[in-house]
This record gives C-alpha cells, sequence and structure tokens, in this order.
C-alpha cells in the first residue's frame, strides 16, 4: 500500500494527499476529511524514509537537553515529541550531561543525521557550536540565549518575575537571614537565576553575605551537599530558595537528616515545579515554569521556519529572528512558614 492508493480511494491527487499529511492548511476541509478517512479505513503510515528520498527532506528535529534524568526535561521533551508526531516529524534527542565539549558533539551529530531544525534547550553552549548550525542554514531554538543568528529563535524565561515574588513571599513570612543555593555558573540559567536573586534582595534592604551563598549543580546530591554547608554556620538561615527544584529536595533531605524540620525550623522555596514537587513531603513551595509552553514555542518556530512559504502576506521569511517570554508564577504549598522563635530556635549549634 502506498500513497497512490490512498489518493485513488479519496479521489484525489498525491500532491493533495501529502499537503493533508503535512499539515499544509490550503487544502479544503471537506476535501482534507475525505483524505483522512481513506487513511483511516487503510490504515496507511507513510514511508519517511522514501519522503526523505524523493524531497531531500529528512523530517528530523533535533532537541538537545542537559540532562535526561532531570524530570524537567522529559516533561520538555514529550511535548515537543507529541507535536513533532502530529506534523509527520520525527525526533532525535541528544543530552550533554552540562558537558559544553560533549554539547559540541550533540551538535555534530544532529548535523550528520540531517536535521532540518535543532531546539537547544540548555546553555552549555560554545560560540562554535552555534556557528556549526547557523553556517548550514539549520532553523535554531535557543532557550535563554542572547545569541543573534538568522533562522533563530529566541525562547526567554522570566526569571526576575518569579523570582521576585519567591523573595516577596519569603521576606512578607518576616524571614531575614536567607540563602540561596545556586546551579553550575557555568550555564547561563543557573548564573542568571542567581544574579537576580542577589539583585532582588539588594531591592529589599537585604544583606547577603558570602557564607549564605552556596552552589550545587541542579541534582539532589548538590542540593543536599549544599545545604549540609549552610547548616554548619553558627546563624543558619532561616530560609533558602533554590535554583531548582531537584535542589531544594536535596536541601530538604539534608535538613532532616540534621534533626530539623522544614518549614518549622527552615522554609524552603524551589523553581520548576516538577511533578514530584506537589507529592513531596512537605509539598514544596516553588516558582512554575512551563515546559510545555517551552517545548511548544519550540517545535512551532522550527516548523514555522522549515515550511514557510516563499512567498505570501503574514508568512514567516526566512532568516527572521522571532522571540518568545515564557511567564514564571509562583506556587505557594507547604515548604514555607513564618521563621522560628529567634530565642534558640532560629540558631544553629555553632
Amino acid at each position: 500500500m502506498n500513497i497512490r492508493d490512498v489518493a485513488k480511494r479519496a479521489r484525489v491527487s498525491t500532491a493533495t494527499v501529502s499537503r493533508v499529511m503535512s499539515g499544509i492548511d490550503v487544502v479544503k476541509p471537506e476535501t482534507a476529511d475525505r483524505v483522512r478517512k481513506a487513511i483511516d479505513a487503510m490504515s496507511y503510515v507513510p514511508n519517511l524514509s522514501a519522503r526523505t528520498l524523493s524531497k531531500g527532506r529528512s523530517h528530523l528535529f533535533g532537541i538537545v537537553i542537559s540532562d535526561v534524568t532531570n524530570p524537567f526535561f522529559p516533561d520538555l521533551i514529550y511535548t515537543f515529541n507529541e507535536l513533532a508526531e502530529q506534523h509527520l516529524y520525527r525526533t532525535v534527542i541528544a543530552n550533554t550531561n552540562y558537558s559544553p565539549a560533549r554539547m559540541e558533539q550533540c551538535i555534530r551529530g544532529l548535523i550528520e543525521q540531517k536535521v532540518e531544525g535543532i531546539a537547544i534547550m540548555t546553555s552549555e553552549m560554545s560560540a562554535n557550536s552555534l556557528r556549526m548550525v547557523a553556517d548550514r542554514g539549520i532553523p535554531m531554538a535557543l532557550l535563554n540565549e542572547t545569541f543573534d543568528y538568522k533562522n533563530l529563535t529566541n525562547i526567554v524565561v522570566d526569571y526576575k518575575a518569579g523570582m521576585e515574588q519567591a523573595i516577596d513571599h519569603i521576606v512578607s513570612l518576616g524571614h531575614k537571614r536567607i540563602a540561596f543555593i545556586g546551579g553550575p555558573q557555568n550555564l547561563r540559567s543557573a548564573a542568571l537565576r542567581q544574579s537576580i536573586f542577589l539583585a532582588a534582595l539588594k531591592e529589599k534592604g537585604i544583606k547577603l553575605g558570602k557564607d549564605r551563598l552556596a552552589s550545587g549543580n541542579h541534582r539532589v546530591d548538590g542540593g543536599y551537599a549544599a545545604m549540609r554547608q549552610l547548616l554548619k554556620q553558627k546563624e543558619r538561615p532561616t530560609a533558602v530558595l533554590a535554583s531548582n527544584d531537584l535542589t531544594a529536595i536535596g536541601a530538604i533531605t539534608a535538613i532532616y537528616e540534621a534533626g530539623l524540620t522544614v518549614p518549622k525550623d527552615i522554609s524552603i522555596v524551589g523553581f520548576d515545579d516538577i511533578e514530584i514537587s506537589a507529592a513531596f513531603n512537605p509539598a514544596l513551595t516553588t516558582v512554575r515554569l512551563s515546559r510545555a509552553e517551552i517545548a511548544s514555542h519550540a517545535f512551532f518556530a522550527l516548523y514555522a521556519a522549515t515550511n514557510a512559504p516563499k512567498e505570501g502576506k503574514g508568512s514567516r521569511k526566512k532568516g527572521q529572528n522571532v522571540l518568545h517570554t515564557v511567564s514564571t508564577e509562583l506556587i505557594l504549598r507547604k515548604s514555607t512558614a513564618p521563621p522560628p522563635d529567634q530565642k534558640g530556635k532560629g540558631r544553629g549549634k555553632g
């Protein structure tokens, strides 16, 4: 069975069948419906390899992530891949493991597979990696970057709004001894979250000593180790903001291991709102960042760039640079409360 059989049953041309399957909105609704019914009735599955050979297109999109074990990224991949399947594309996933060197290897591998577009959903990139893509005219979607290449879409997260909401919440509860556990500072997103945190505290007139600024690795073990260091302080913090939810979960583990509780002794705020955050004990107060929204912006940017008509009013022109902003929102749960009584409860043991 092939596309000609579907065309014959639907009483249309093979070109019309191809347009319907590709989602190109130039077919009359009644005709498109007839084609879809013929496809369903015949259980037709397109041969993507044949399409690649005949049209010189791979119908592949690449997506680059930092850490496949971090729940943030599978959520993002799921939405991206669902959209790809709906539009008859396939997804090639590349994992950098937070390594700039591995990032370059991932980019080379995707180029070798002749992907039509690449969504780079991580920060550990180099100018050389981007040039490899840009020089070949491959459309890109980047997350939290400031590069300016042709066929480029920048997706920017409004970290400032979310971080300021988190700090306003902590300050309104009465906390003054506030600490921050950041992520790897070679990651633009982690460095950005930390700089915004420091700026927001300064605006509130709250001084942050160097001993209140700890570094993790955006994983549970990093949050655990960083929190153990913070607990060694003579006056331990009464509230800790974490660069992501996995860091916050690691910090909570360290707090309980030290014989303390959350939020009675120390309040914790995360960032991302991964699924486990609501189910953790206590349920984590965190800043929500929609992975589905990020993935949708990335996919449709690449799809528009690779399927834009050559001419036509309102169509996206090749080389056009696009910017999307993704909002953030503080989600209040059970891991934050007013600080403990300062007559002993808030002090460490030295």
